[in-house]
């Protein structure tokens, strides 16, 4: 089993790397130059070293030798967490101008598992609209909206809602949250 998982520059990085830290198997990970300098609003100290020590090969945007590249490449699942809407949008146009992009295109050709994390608001209409082209071609869109019946106090609880759900979207056990009715 492997799972790509790219990190774009929204808001919202450590839900990526809770999520990268979740994954089984073999994980590769995709990282914008963008989410960089996100990560270093809100993580301070986080490093690319740091985030790329949970994956087990890490490909910047630009890298389209990267073997993710192909769609002869075979993988079980993509996330994107956080998706930027700019990224969302050029997904949604067919737009594959780096390997983020070029992925989430295989990931929908191939049809793959692909799972759409963003944390954005309010939402436009055009959000909304790249967001629908997006559910209608197969892909999980699944807001960064933490639950909050499960009983966390703290942000890792909240970052594990989020990746529970993820992990479920995978078909992937996991005992990160309190089920409901648990």
């Amino acid at each position: 089993m492997e799972y790509i998982l790219a990190i774009t520059g929204a808001s919202g990085i450590a839900y990526g790397i809770h999520i990268l830290k979740n994954l089984p198997h073999r994980r590769i990970l995709i990282i914008s130059e963008g989410a960089m300098e996100v990560a270093r609003y809100e993580m301070k100290g986080v490093s690319r070293k740091r985030i790329s020590s949970y994956a087990d090969a890490t490909y910047g945007e630009k890298d389209f030798s990267a073997p993710v590249a192909s769609g002869s490449h075979i993988f079980d699942g993509f996330i994107l967490a956080p998706a930027s809407m700019n990224t969302v949008a050029k997904i949604a146009s067919g737009i594959s101008d780096n390997l983020v992009t070029r992925v989430a295109s295989i990931a929908l050709k191939e049809r793959r598992k692909f799972i759409l994390v963003f944390r954005e608001m309010p939402l436009s209409q055009i959000h909304l609209r790249n967001l629908l082209t997006l559910a209608e071609a197969g892909v999980y869109v699944l807001p960064a909206t933490p639950g909050f019946y499960h009983g966390s106090t703290d942000m890792d609880g909240l970052l594990s809602f989020v990746t529970s759900r993820v992990l479920d979207l995978l078909g992937v056990e996991n005992k990160l949250i309190k089920r409901w009715g648990d």
